[in-house]
């Protein structure tokens, strides 16, 4: 870090808090913080929409993801663009009728109490700990890359985006977002093309896409069947889809960006936005990290991307066993490199060698024999390390090959991203706490002013919780799909819950309630022994086996309960 980068990474994050604070300072009521007046136009709720999902495990994590599997990660966003669609058509319209602050007070008129808080609860604790895994994320690559204090870097960060949620709700949040997406994209694309501009100079875009095929970085669809696998077209179309629809449809962090649109119209826009550029962008950010592999094909590689690691090597016995695998893989890389070369100078003739093809793939299979082996030897020196250094390849780049100016651009990249997500988390947060459990069971009414005063409150309440969650997390394998397991063992009932009150009118509040709790304590057990012990199942299918037990049992339950009264009607008026 010089002084340029350190002026660059001040003044953006600088500029980007200060005119949200600035900007939306002054909020009248309850529905001028958590809508934002409905005055919100339909590009803004878009880049809402696509920063609050866009954090900065995304930016750190998916380049990380491509770099050691590929493409292959890009399947998970498969059934997005048809979830926006389901969205558009069916909830907004239902959200915008019924004139909802959230998305569970919707529960309440259409089921009951007791629904419409199980849901609340069940979104409170897992963006709870999303949103502190968004601050956590970033602070610990950073802290282990750059020496920086852990937790000074997640309460800087968790202050920063308290400063303007509090001050401006869900306006500051939409504004501030504006900026923090044209800075991300901005990183982005000039660093993809500083990639390729650091390649060899006789090697062409389309000769390291060969490169990254012949080793097995290209393969974007995968139509098997095995439910082992964690990507695939089919989780993606199913798994990925009910995913989707959860977030972007039920979760409050995505529903507010749109409830603050300036009309049905406006927010269905939006949404359709999100739905056509989000594949696009992961695609673009996965090449990225699978060009980034390229790179290293033709330049010194480490053996673990954690630094953290190597730390921990130098302190203990295993100190000779390691420097003898980085010699190793010293002249592996040397002897890629020739061959790389040779490869590409066929390519430039129009023929792709199969023996040299083949030799590419040996390799790199040498490669991650290497690696495996470096990873016993850290897991031997210290149990506790994390040897998954996914989350360490796209920084290691950043740190050691971009110029100055642009490391600092790249680190307000990350932190801006971490502060959108965070910021959406927190706001989310304080509107369902504030209006779903605060106000729905206070027994006296209270005064605009209070309820105002009070989400500002929970604002600042979960605010904290985030900081004090992200200073005492730990690194679980890869931050992104962390993230998105946490997700995925929670939306699916809420999702189920959502689609039994928009579309199966019969279905009354006593089944659809044990409905979820029951579904809710199998999805528990499915995780337990079925993926996080044995790995059988690939957690994407969590989304669909939660919203589809949903609504089963609660067919099945209203059935039952029609039986015992069958001289009386259960329907929703």
């Amino acid at each position: 870090m010089q002084l340029f980068d350190w002026i660059v990474l001040i003044v953006t994050l600088l500029f980007i808090v200060g005119y949200g604070s600035w900007k939306t300072k002054g909020s009248k009521n309850v529905e001028d913080f958590i809508l934002g007046n409905n005055e919100t136009p339909w590009y803004t709720v878009g880049l809402s929409v696509m920063a609050t999902q866009a954090s900065a495990i995304t930016f750190l994590s998916t380049p990380g993801q491509a770099y050691h599997d590929g493409m292959g990660f890009v399947q998970f966003y498969f059934g997005l663009p048809i979830a926006m669609i389901v969205i558009c058509v069916t909830f907004i319209p239902l959200y915008h009728k019924n004139k909802v602050f959230t998305a569970y007070e919707f529960l309440e008129k259409r089921f009951d109490l007791k629904t419409r808080s199980l849901a609340a609860i069940l979104f409170l604790v897992q963006r709870g700990l999303g949103t502190g895994l968004t601050i956590y994320a970033p602070a610990i690559i950073l802290s282990a890359l750059l020496g920086w204090n852990l937790t000074y870097m997640n309460i800087i960060i968790g202050l920063l985006v308290i400063i303007y949620t509090f001050s401006g709700g869900t306006k500051a949040v939409n504004v501030t977002q504006k900026q923090q997406m044209f800075v991300i994209m901005t990183g982005m694309i000039i660093t993809f093309f500083l990639i390729l501009h650091y390649l060899p100079n006789d090697m062409t875009f389309t000769s390291a896409l060969h490169i990254a095929g012949a080793n097995d970085k290209m393969n974007i669809v995968d139509f098997s069947f095995n439910p082992e696998e964690k990507y695939t077209f089919w989780s993606g179309i199913t798994g990925g889809f009910f995913l989707a629809l959860a977030y972007f449809g039920t979760d409050q962090s995505q529903v507010g960006r749109y409830l603050s649109g300036k009309s049905v119209r406006e927010s269905q826009m939006g949404l359709i936005m999100n739905g056509l550029l989000k594949v696009p962008m992961q695609f673009f950010i996965l090449l990225t990290g699978v060009m980034v592999f390229v790179f290293f094909q033709f330049n010194p590689v480490p053996l673990n991307f954690n630094p953290n690691n190597k730390i921990v090597i130098e302190k203990s016995a295993y100190k000779e066993e390691y420097h003898a695998l980085e010699k190793k893989l010293a002249t592996l890389s040397e002897d890629k490199k020739v061959i790389n070369l040779l490869y590409i100078d066929q390519l430039n003739q129009d023929f792709d060698n199969p023996i040299l093809r083949k030799e590419l793939v040996t390799l790199s299979n040498k490669e991650r024999d290497l690696r495996d082996r470096a990873k016993e030897i850290i897991s031997r020196a210290d149990s506790n390390s994390e040897t998954n250094d996914k989350d360490y390849v796209f920084f290691h780049f950043i740190l050691h090959y971009l110029p100055k100016g642009l490391i600092g651009l790249l680190l307000a990249v990350i932190l801006s991203a971490a502060m959108s997500s965070t910021a959406s988390g927190l706001n989310a947060l304080a509107s369902t706490t504030a209006i779903d459990i605060y106000k729905r069971n206070l027994k006296t009414e209270k005064s605009e002013k209070h309820y105002l005063n009070a989400t500002k409150f929970f604002t600042l309440f979960w605010g904290i919780v985030a900081i004090l969650f992200a200073c005492v997390g730990t690194l679980f394998e890869n931050l992104i799909q962390l993230v998105n397991i946490i997700g995925s063992i929670f939306y699916g009932t809420v999702l189920g819950i959502f689609l039994v009150g928009f579309y199966l009118r019969h279905v009354g509040a006593k089944a659809m309630f044990t409905s979820a709790v029951i579904s809710q304590t199998t999805i528990f057990i499915i995780y337990y022994f079925l993926i996080y012990q044995q790995e059988k199942l690939g957690y994407l299918w969590l989304n669909f086996i939660g919203a589809i037990l949903t609504i089963i049992l609660a067919l099945i339950i209203q059935f039952i309960f029609c039986k015992r009264k069958s001289n009386s009607e259960i329907s929703f008026e």
